[in-house]
C-alpha cells in the first residue's frame, strides 16, 4: 500500500534578507496579494490528484510575515480544495521575532500541530554576523511563548560551524537549547552558495571558513553530544527526542514518497520525475494569470539517481 503524499507550500516572502541563504524569497510585502491569487489557480490545477495528504509544511521565505487574514485565506483555500487525513502532520515556519500569541492562537485554531522556529544561534554575535532579526532575548521568548500556547510538537532550527565558532561556542549554544526541551532539532552546517552575499565574500577571499577535518569534527561533535541527551539522530541534519517527532514531511523527501510542492521554486515528486516552479515570483504570477502551469522544468530521475 503506497504512503499517502505529502504538501510543501513555498512563501516567497521575507522582511529582510540572510546574506548566506539561498532560498528563493523577496522583500516586497506588497505582492502578497497576487501570490495569493496565483497559488489558488495552482491549486485549483492540481485539485484531487495526489491527495489526500498527511503532511502539510508552510515554508519558505518565512512564512510567519503573513498577516492574519492572509494566513486563514491560505489555509482556508487549501483545506477547501485538497483532502487531508485526519492525523495529518501541518508545520508552519516561523521566525523568533514574528512569534506572538495572537499568531499562535491563530495557527493552533487554524490545525497547526507543528512549528519549525528559525533561531540558528543563541550568540548575538553570530545571529548579527547572519544578519537575523532574531536576538538571544527573541529566541528565548518565542520558544518559552510557543510552549505557553500549547504547542507540544516543535522543532528549534541552529546553524554550526560559522566562521570564527569555536566548538565551545556551539557547545555553548546546543547546551542553551536542550534546556528548553526541544522534542526536535534541527543542526545545519553552514554552507555558502555562489550567489549569496557572503558566498561573494568568501570567493573574494574575504571570508575564511572552516576547513573540511574542522567540519567533520562540529558534525561528529553534534551527534555525540544530542545522542547522548536521548536525542535520536534520524537523519543527517535532524535529530529527534522520540520516534514520533520525527518530521513526518521531511522524511517523505528521503524515502522516495511523492510530494507535491506549490508556489515559486517549489519541487514536486511522483512516478520518478520531478518538476520545478519558476524561481521568480514575477513569472509564477504570471504563468499562473496565463492560465497555465508556473513549471519551470522536469526531469526523469533514474535508480542510480
Amino acid at each position: 500500500m503506497s504512503r499517502p503524499a505529502g504538501l510543501y507550500i513555498h512563501v516567497p516572502f521575507c522582511k529582510t534578507k540572510c546574506p548566506y541563504c539561498d532560498f528563493y524569497s523577496v522583500t516586497d510585502l506588497s505582492s502578497v496579494e497576487p501570490w495569493l491569487s496565483a497559488l489558488n489557480r495552482e491549486i485549483l490545477f492540481y485539485k484531487g490528484r495526489l491527495d489526500p495528504f498527511d503532511s502539510l509544511y508552510i515554508g519558505g521565505g518565512t512564512p510567519s510575515v503573513l498577516d492574519v487574514s492572509h494566513t486563514e485565506r491560505l489555509f482556508n483555500t487549501l483545506f477547501d480544495n485538497f483532502r487531508f487525513s485526519a492525523d495529518t502532520e501541518i508545520t508552519v515556519e516561523v521566525n523568533p521575532d514574528d512569534v506572538t500569541e495572537e499568531k499562535l492562537t491563530l495557527l493552533r485554531s487554524l490545525g497547526v500541530n507543528r512549528l519549525s522556529i528559525g533561531v540558528q544561534s543563541f550568540n548575538n554575535k553570530e545571529l548579527s554576523f547572519l544578519n537575523r532579526r532574531n536576538t538571544v532575548e527573541d529566541n528565548e521568548r518565542a520558544i518559552t511563548l510557543v510552549k505557553t500556547c500549547g504547542f507540544t510538537n516543535f522543532g528549534i532550527d541552529l546553524m554550526y560551524g560559522l566562521p570564527g565558532q569555536t566548538q565551545t561556542d556551539w557547545r555553548r549554544t546546543l547546551k542553551r537549547t536542550i534546556s528548553f526541551d526541544p522534542p526536535h532539532l534541527s543542526c545545519y552546517q553552514f554552507t555558502l552558495e555562489e550567489g549569496t552575499p557572503l558566498g561573494k565574500l568568501k570567493s573574494d577571499g574575504k571570508l575564511t571558513c572552516h576547513d573540511e577535518k574542522e567540519e567533520s569534527r562540529f558534525f561528529l561533535n553534534t551527534s555525540h553530544f544530542l545522542k547522548k541527551h536521548t536525542f535520536i539522530h534520524y537523519e543527517i541534519s535532524n535529530f529527534a527526542k522520540a520516534r514520533r517527532y520525527s518530521s513526518r514531511h521531511n522524511l517523505k523527501y528521503w524515502h522516495h514518497v511523492p510530494y507535491l510542492g506549490l508556489g515559486p521554486a517549489a519541487h514536486s515528486f511522483q512516478n520518478n520525475k520531478r518538476w520545478w516552479n519558476f524561481r521568480s515570483l514575477e513569472k509564477y504570477i504570471e504563468a499562473a494569470d496565463s492560465g497555465k502551469l508556473p513549471i519551470e522544468g522536469s526531469e526523469m530521475l533514474s535508480p542510480e539517481q
